[in-house]
């Protein structure tokens, strides 16, 4: 039995105090009620009026600084404006005041030394407080002061408030814990986001035929296969059987395709002419907003192509380009009754097919409410001292979002939540935590990587309907020494069903769209496409502003899972027989009651077994009622928290150190050749151990074949003697008493059995196998 992981890896149940109080029992009272309070500062600066000018040129370039004790931000300039309308929030976190009085001061920006033009001062204590969904504060003109405090010339519009997070000021304003960023690029590197990924469909390009068809040596049979190129992916036919001018495949190749087409289809029809070397025949290009969608299993119709072919005549002196148009018939659809896999299966966060007529009504909505996390590790160096830029990435569904940037902290607190409509219940939400290593702005971080710190996958299935979770998750990341602990996330999650009979009604449905199993795709073509899949997301949402980054896209999905990991294999076998230790418990349990070991147990059990012979009809009310039974006695010690990662399951803390630099290697690797050498070979080992394992099923599998192939005829004229004699006591003796005088048999005290095998054992093990024909 596997030990527990350590206390340190474990969930820990905690009590926040969410909502700021309002939250009693489970009931939704709020659009924040799952997170807790967080109070700021809010100011509005809106424009300015009748500014003057403070320099010899007679102009003004104004921007407004807005000051809270050593916090200060400013607003962008203008150049030469007396009227400049800025419309910037600053927001200052309460918990970080340090002042009794706001300062929002109006400079003229200035080579040397910016001029002073006025100010306005404000008392917090006067400030009004704003909690939505009040409407937005509307702004006030403030005449200008100057720093006597009597009445400068010009006028600022502001609106001055306190709320919290749940303000739609919020995610746009310039936070006081951002203070040390500066630069457009970098502020809109730290903001919260919410993303979406592109719609994705699988392309289908069944080709025909081709006619019609130019080869440049007409003196030889060509060797045609067609070649498809949609954006980065690649895919050819093989070679034409039917060696002609005509040639025939009816070959498919599936693609994967997103929303908005921005690439068209290239089909070339290449000859073979050397070993390496292949001679266009024609192309075409087809856009895919002409391409016919399909829904269901239903055909499309096929069409004729033309494929263009351009070729350069002499006439004396001159050159003449001529196009010669061969034909190549095909049936192209977009398939819109799969599901796109860019997750893998078992954690799959969406299961619906891509066109939007098929899917079903929403069965309910998941909440997420992103607190804080603990005991951060420094993940860079700055100013010669660690430290951390953390922030979150949830995926569920098509929606990424991404949390605000909280900088140069190990115990950020982000305090934001998010809502996703569910569609099924076995599905998978996914919560990233990364250090922002795209702070300085410009150039400079353009090769930077976002660190990832650990991530937490939470299945809706394991979770009560409208029940609040809260709790800190470990963020365990597995790096080439060992894993590792970074630190603790504090998530609350709610999931609430909207209609129980349809959420239980979706048990009975297939867990991917019905195409998926009317015409399935193997599972290599599942494998290709669900790498182009996560190609095509991850390059969508890096070129969205900010940008949700490769790094951070390809560790939400688990691109890397299907690598070869020695770790990974230990623990799926002892996995394996975790789930067949069950069958080996009640395999020893049967054998103690043959040998007596309990004698009343095993007359209780002669009792039960008699009784189930004489009344046939009780055998499966019996099994029913037991399972029922069972499960009614488990229910007292139900899981009352959601699953987390086990490092004792993984075997991540037992892991051999070059288990894991393997695990880590790059594919094809980098290491030194003796390191390979020794890795192979110790592959080999264990596949020779699996090889044996492999031919012992074998062996049995054919001794029972050997029963009636008369490749032992002894044995089998035995065997078939056996059956003749058995089928004739059977017919003649009733079914209950040979039933009963097995049973008895089977359960015969010790004092009448002897150690040495059974005789149907000893005959079985004597039946011819194939191994004598093996090399």
């Amino acid at each position: 039995m596997q030990r527990p992981p350590p206390e340190d890896f474990l969930l820990k149940e905690t009590k926040p105090h969410l909502g700021g109080g309002k939250v009693s029992g489970d009931k939704l009272t709020s659009t924040y009620d799952l997170v807790e309070q967080m109070q700021y500062l809010y100011v509005r600066v809106v424009k300015a009026k009748d500014l003057p000018a403070k320099d010899v040129t007679g102009s003004c370039d104004p921007y407004t600084e807005v000051k809270l004790g050593n916090y200060k931000g400013t607003t962008r300039h203008f150049e030469k404006k007396s009227n400049p309308e800025w419309n910037q929030v600053f927001a200052f976190s309460k918990d970080r005041i340090q002042a009794s009085i706001l300062e929002v001061t109006v400079k003229d920006k200035d080579v040397v030394k910016d001029d002073f033009i006025g100010r306005v001062l404000f008392d917090l204590n006067e400030v009004p407080k704003r909690v939505p969904p009040d409407s937005p504060l509307a702004p006030q003109w403030y005449r200008l002061e100057d720093r006597k405090g009597d009445k400068a010339k010009g006028e600022l519009m502001l609106a001055v408030w306190m709320g919290t997070q749940a303000d739609e000021a919020f995610p746009e304003a310039w936070h006081s814990d951002a203070a040390t960023v500066s630069g457009t690029d970098a502020l809109a590197n730290i903001r919260s986001k919410v993303y979406l990924s592109p719609k994705l469909w699988y392309l289908r390009v069944n080709v025909i035929e081709a006619q019609d068809l130019q080869p440049t040596d007409k003196g030889r049979y060509p060797e045609v296969f067609v070649k498809a190129t949609l954006g980065n992916q690649t895919l050819r036919t093989r070679i034409s059987q039917s060696r002609t001018i005509n040639p025939m495949w009816n070959e498919d190749m599936m693609f994967v395709a997103a929303e908005p087409f921005e690439e068209p289809l290239i089909l070339s029809v290449e000859d073979r002419v050397a070993p390496n070397k292949e001679e266009s025949l024609g192309r075409c290009a087809i856009p895919l907003q002409m391409v016919d969608r399909r829904l269901d299993y239903k055909p499309v119709n096929t069409k004729w192509y033309n494929i263009e072919k351009h070729i350069v005549i002499m006439e004396g002196e001159k050159k003449k380009e001529i196009k010669f148009s061969s034909k190549i018939h095909m049936r192209i659809c977009l398939e819109g009754g799969y599901h796109v896999l860019d997750e893998s299966t078992h954690y799959s966060s969406d299961l619906r097919p891509t066109a939007k007529q098929l899917w079903k009504s929403s069965i309910g909505v998941l909440e997420l409410g992103i607190l804080n996390a603990q005991g951060l590790m420094p993940m860079k160096t700055k100013d010669s001292k660690g430290t951390t830029d953390a922030y979150c990435v949830a995926k569920y569904g098509q929606k990424w979002v991404r949390t605000r940037t909280i900088i140069d902290s190990f115990a950020p607190r982000w305090n934001e939540q998010y809502t996703w409509e569910v569609f099924d219940p076995c599905t998978v939400i996914t919560i990233g935590v990364f250090d922002n290593c795209h702070l300085i702005g410009g150039d400079k971080a353009g090769g930077a990587k976002d660190s990832k710190i650990g991530k937490v996958r939470i299945r809706l299935s394991t979770l009560e309907t409208d029940r609040v979770y809260t709790h800190s998750y470990p963020l365990l990341v597995l790096h080439s020494n060992g894993v590792k602990k970074m630190g603790e996330i504090h998530l609350a999650v709610r999931f609430t069903c909207s209609s129980l009979l349809n959420m239980m009604h979706m048990y009975s449905m297939p867990l991917l769209p019905k195409m998926h199993y009317i015409h399935p795709l193997t599972v290599s073509q599942l494998d290709n496409l669900r790498h182009q899949a996560t190609q095509i997301v991850s390059m969508r949402l890096s070129r969205a502003e900010p940008p949700l980054r490769k790094e951070i896209v390809e560790y939400m999905l688990d691109v890397s899972s299907h690598m070869w990991s020695m770790r990974r294999s230990k623990a799926n076998f002892f996995r394996i027989m975790g789930v067949l230790s069950g069958l080996i418990a009640v395999g020893k349990w049967f054998d103690q009651i043959c040998n007596w070991k309990n004698p009343i147990t095993t007359v209780l059990i002669h009792i039960l077994f008699i009784i189930l012979v004489m009344y046939p009809e009780l055998i499966l009310p019996t099994i029913f009622l037991y399972l029922f039974l069972i499960g009614v006695w488990y229910y007292r010690w139900r899981p009352r928290h959601p699953p987390h990662m086990d490092t004792r399951l993984s075997h991540a803390d037992s892991a051999h150190p070059d288990e894991l630099d393997e695990e880590f290697d790059t594919f094809p690797t980098t290491r030194h050749s003796d390191i390979v050498r020794m890795r192979y070979d110790r592959l080999r080992s264990i596949a020779g151990r699996i090889q044996t394992v492999v031919g012992d099923l074998a062996t049995q599998g054919e001794r029972l074949q050997s029963l009636l192939s008369w490749r032992d005829p002894r044995a089998t004229a035995l065997f078939v003697i056996f059956c003749l004699v058995a089928a004739i006591v059977l017919y003649v003796t009733p079914f209950q008493v040979v039933a009963l005088l097995t049973g008895i048999y089977v359960l015969r005290h010790p004092r009448f059995r002897h150690k040495l095998p059974s005789v149907p054992l000893n005959f079985f093990r004597r039946l011819p196998a194939r191994t004598d024909c093996m090399l």
